[in-house]
């Protein structure tokens, strides 16, 4: 057992970080130690991730205790990036954080100021002078190369700064200046946000906390207004929509829903999450209130303007979409189901199911698409084809006359086929055997599709399989 974090109180007692936790307690017989959660650990940083979206929506996780936030282009909304940094590390303070932070023209420095430094805002001027008094461990290289600059005299930054590059190189590999010339600003250095950015945004920041259902739908529907111009100017409508409630004590919630047709206008958008919160209500609690409501446009796509003809043909189209929009909805995207066509000839490759949200935007442009097998297949087809044993058979390519399926024997009574289907060689190799399906009735009417996989005289007898049933 060692020592993996350490309060400031443990610090000034002396106490490090890998030491044998029976070391520090012979040390300090009343020293108090929590075991480590890692996976506790993440999920409050996940959160506090969550909480740091009201600044920016580029986010970005720095190992296990730390996060990059790009506030480029949202400092003003905050006053500035000093109002800015003391908003944030006041309110996490206030939530019980002990937080360090700065702000820089690089995520490197950023990271060196914060965590070696006094943090604060740094000027581009001040950037060399910030550096030269830090360790040479602020400039995130390994173990082994920290130790190494050490035990040369090169402690600190400033002794490397000005350094010649090509000894230092030759010595301690690539790592040492790049990681220099990212803190100086001179190499770029991409921050990978955490979350998929929206393509287009509107928020509301509340005087007042809300909580009820009847005040988030009403907000909702307001930032849904402020959406619709930037949408029209776009020419497209959002198809995936996200609604993200920061409550007043730091948790935030988000709800998503889809609509079937692109959506731009207010009330629409508004009666999805209406569904949606009827749904999930019970669920979210709102505390003492949500004090910021943002509304996100994860998915946009082109908006048809075309009106729609005298005779009212759209009319079945638009009352189709809002009855899956209404119901996927309140239910989940996956609650209604629908065919889509695959290239290829294997029965059960051919079809999958799809979300009818996804699929309905194209239903018109499927009517086209020309079946890659024959019409005749079974009601049922079988995920899973279930084994048969076959009692009589006609030899070589014939039907069963007697099988048994699910503990049942069937006599057959009428039979078409056989239908020949060749293996996918390139995706279940050159050995597949191919089948021989065959529509068959039994004695009692019920119908079922049936096939031979292999043929009558090879090595391994042929085995046959039920892979559907009809109506």
């Amino acid at each position: 057992m060692r020592l993996t974090a350490l309060d400031e109180l443990a610090e000034r007692l002396g106490l490090r970080k890998e030491l044998d936790v029976a070391e520090a307690r012979a040390m300090y017989p009343m020293l108090e130690v929590a075991e480590e959660d890692p996976a506790a650990d993440r999920r409050l940083l996940e959160a506090i991730a969550d909480w740091c979206d009201r600044y920016t929506p580029l986010v970005a996780f720095d190992g296990k205790d730390g996060l990059f936030l790009d506030i480029s282009g949202c400092t003003h909304l905050f006053g500035g990036e000093k109002a800015l940094l003391r908003d944030v590390l006041s309110r996490l303070f206030h939530m019980g954080f002990d937080a360090r932070g700065a702000v820089s023209s690089s995520p490197g420095l950023s990271w060196a100021a914060s965590r070696f430094g006094q943090g604060g805002v740094i000027e581009d001027e001040e950037t060399e002078h910030v550096l030269m008094s830090l360790p040479v461990a602020a400039l995130r290289l390994e173990g082994q190369t920290v130790a190494a600059l050490n035990k040369l005299g090169l402690k600190y930054i400033g002794d490397v700064i000005d350094a010649p590059r090509a000894p230092l190189t030759r010595r301690f590999g690539p790592e040492l200046l790049l990681r220099l010339d990212q803190a100086l600003g001179r190499e770029e250095e991409p921050v990978s946000p955490r979350r998929p950015v929206a393509s287009l945004s509107a928020e509301s920041r509340l005087i007042e906390p809300i909580g009820t259902e009847e005040q988030i739908l009403a907000v909702t529907r307001q930032v849904a207004l402020s959406l619709q111009p930037s949408l029209e100017a776009r020419g497209a409508g959002g198809r995936v929509f996200e609604l993200v409630l920061f409550r007043v004590d730091g948790r935030v919630f988000r709800i998503s829903v889809g609509a079937s047709q692109p959506l731009r206008e207010p009330k629409f958008i508004a009666g999805l999450f209406s569904e949606r919160l009827q749904a999930v209500y019970d669920d979210l609690d709102a505390g003492y209130g949500f004090e910021i409501l943002r509304l996100n446009v994860l998915r946009h796509d082109p908006f048809n303007e075309a009106q729609g003809d005298f005779e009212g043909d759209r009319q079945g189209e638009i009352s189709l979409s809002a009855f899956v929009d209404r119901v996927s909805a309140r239910l989940g995207a996956d609650c209604l189901q629908s065919f889509q066509l695959r290239e290829s000839h294997i029965p059960e490759r051919a079809v999958i199911t799809v979300p009818v949200m996804e699929s309905l935007p194209r239903r018109k442009a499927a009517q086209d698409i020309q079946l890659p097998f024959r019409e005749e297949r079974p009601l049922r087809l079988f995920a899973t084809p279930e084994p048969v044993e076959t009692i009589l058979a006609e030899v070589p390519d014939g039907p069963p006359q007697i099988f048994r399926w699910r503990r049942m024997q069937h006599q057959v009574a009428r039979s078409e086929g056989p239908e020949r289907i060749a293996m996918e060689w390139w995706i279940d190799g050159n050995d597949a055997e191919a089948r021989d399906y065959f529509r068959i009735e039994d004695e009692t009417g019920h119908r079922f599709w049936i096939y031979r996989r292999g043929f009558y005289g090879q090595a391994l007898d042929p085995r046959w399989f039920m892979h559907g049933v009809f109506a």
